[in-house]
């Protein structure tokens, strides 16, 4: 059985996964399949724990794949600390793509951090829509 921990990101899946690196029944990786695309984006191994935050823009092609099959942890961190986290980040990686590709680029008057809020509200308001029909650990 698969294990796929959950997040914004900015929460802990690194420090998470190299907890888990110590079990021995199960492998574990940190966004080891997010640059493939097709069948391949979720061709995990069995009895794997894989943290991956891109995986919250996929959540209904992961259900196709694993539904309920599989355990999912919902690994927060506290918001206020997540959006200034980042908010430093705002010029690179998912608040990039979220302000450009997402929002359409904002507008002048939408700071960085509120920026980063409204992602982390948006992640996890689908995280726990998705969370209805499935086990959580």
């Amino acid at each position: 059985m698969n294990v796929f921990v959950l997040s914004t990101g900015r929460s802990g899946t690194t420090t998470f996964i190299k907890a888990c690196s110590h079990i021995t029944n199960y492998s574990a990786a940190h966004e080891s399949l997010s640059r493939y695309v097709g069948a391949a984006r979720f061709s995990y191994p069995n009895d794997h724990i894989e943290a991956d935050n891109h995986l919250s823009w996929h959540l209904g092609r992961l259900d196709q794949n694993y539904g309920s099959n599989a355990f999912y942890v919902h690994l927060l961190r506290e918001q206020e600390a997540t959006a200034c986290s980042f908010a430093s980040r705002y010029n690179s990686g998912i608040m990039l793509a979220y302000r450009t590709g997402i929002l359409m680029g904002g507008t002048e008057h939408i700071t960085p951090l509120m920026i980063a809020n409204d992602y982390y509200a948006t992640i996890n308001a689908n995280m726990n829509f998705f969370y209805v029909t499935k086990s959580i650990k």
